[in-house]
């Protein structure tokens, strides 16, 4: 087991052991609430004649939205996002409704995975052309620290107060309220810009991770096996259904794990740990997406779940 696997592995253990003492009187309204379970492009996806996006352009209303938590705490009067995404509007007001009542603020800070266009993009709503923000934390890593620093527009944010970036450290856990615990890890995916982090959040009863962009599992040191059976929410990478899905682009160049190979990896679960699994940030190409699917209902017959948005998972 290397040094890596086990200090994550030890952040979780000491979590889940102190979440046995825990009583019942002392739960408090602590969660997460799914804001968007598409992958960056969203969906209706731009220029898809596919069936797929076809008839969602000719709705007036659909539920899509681009991939983004929130974490919410009653007692501390608390909320954060996790990613910026182009829907970041629509999703701060959503989050306002899982959070609390005569509540005026914007949000109380943002966390980011990395700089691929749906995580993070959604900070221009902060700029003087919008909401005018001041000094919002945005919590993220070195690299991706210094990309928002060096580049406009998100350095005119910087530059004008919008934002305050806040640094953090792979595996350095920071607590946001006196119940949430937060800590970023490290993963690999095409890291242009910056470096790629999945997190694991602690409740005063629950855990969660939430990975939702990796390359495949076998090109990460960590075993995710074992950290679903540590944890109690797994929000997993679904980009892709499988190979067959996207016809004008290499595979090679997109390595995210196939929902049909990471049902394969987790099919030693037993039915427990294979339910604590949420499939999240799908392709507009995914079947998964359309609960009609045969897709969809394989991964259910599977014993796995699908991330629906607006769903809250209490900690």
């Amino acid at each position: 087991m290397n040094s890596y696997y086990c200090f994550l592995w030890s952040i979780l253990t000491v979590a889940m052991l102190g979440c046995i003492d825990q009583k019942e009187d002392e739960i408090k309204e602590v969660g997460l609430v799914i804001l968007g379970t598409v992958q960056d492009g969203g969906s209706p996806h731009i220029g898809c004649k596919k069936s797929c996006c076809e008839e969602l352009f000719s709705k007036q209303e659909y539920q899509r939205k681009v991939t983004a938590l929130g974490i919410f705490d009653f007692i501390a009067q608390k909320k954060y996002l996790v990613e910026a995404s182009p829907d970041i509007a629509s999703q701060i007001h959503q989050l306002n409704k899982f959070s609390f009542k005569n509540d005026s603020s914007l949000v109380d800070g943002v966390f980011l995975t990395h700089a691929h266009i749906g995580h993070y993009t959604g900070l221009m709503y902060f700029g003087k052309e919008a909401t005018n923000t001041k000094n919002t934390p945005v919590y993220a890593m070195p690299k991706m620290k210094i990309f928002l620093e060096q580049n406009g527009p998100w350095s005119q944010l910087v530059n004008t107060n919008n934002i305050k970036i806040k640094t953090l450290k792979n595996l350095e856990s920071l607590a946001i309220t006196k119940q949430l615990q937060i800590t970023p890890f490290l993963v690999p995916h095409r890291d242009e810009y910056s470096e790629t982090v999945g997190y694991y959040i602690k409740g005063p009863n629950k855990t969660a991770l939430f990975i939702p962009d990796i390359d495949k599992w076998d090109r990460w040191e960590t075993s995710i096996t074992a950290l679903v059976r540590e944890v109690d929410y797994a929000f997993l990478d679904a980009t892709f259904y499988s190979g067959e899905e996207l016809n004008n682009r290499k595979m090679s160049e997109i390595p995210h794990p196939f929902i049909l190979e990471s049902m394969k990896l987790f099919s030693p679960l037993n039915l427990y740990e294979k339910q604590k699994i949420y499939f999240i940030h799908m392709n507009h190409t995914n079947p998964a997406l359309d609960n009609k699917s045969n897709a969809y209902k394989t991964i259910l017959k599977n014993g796995f779940n699908i991330a629906e948005i607006n769903s809250v998972f209490l900690l």
